[in-house]
């Protein structure tokens, strides 16, 4: 049972985490490219921004939504 365990521990740490400690060993000698999982992740957020913006454009524009102030039971 003790292998088991010590497989899943060398699975996690020296499988898994590879790409995560080359990140951190190459951070002294070049910023931009330890923080790129960082930028890519911005520039999921930013596109995703954008397409819900144009989504709600497009539906304002197309005036299919009720903006009349009883148009919700709450207000």
């Amino acid at each position: 049972m003790k292998n088991f365990f010590e497989l899943i521990q060398f699975i996690f740490e020296e499988i898994l985490f590879y790409p995560l400690n080359f990140l951190r060993e190459v951070e002294p000698f070049s910023w931009l490219l330890a923080n790129g999982i960082n930028f890519l992740f911005l520039g999921i957020g930013i596109l995703g921004m954008m397409y819900w913006l144009k989504q709600l454009k497009k539906f304002n524009d197309s005036g299919e939504e009720d903006t009349d102030s009883t148009s919700h039971s709450f207000l």
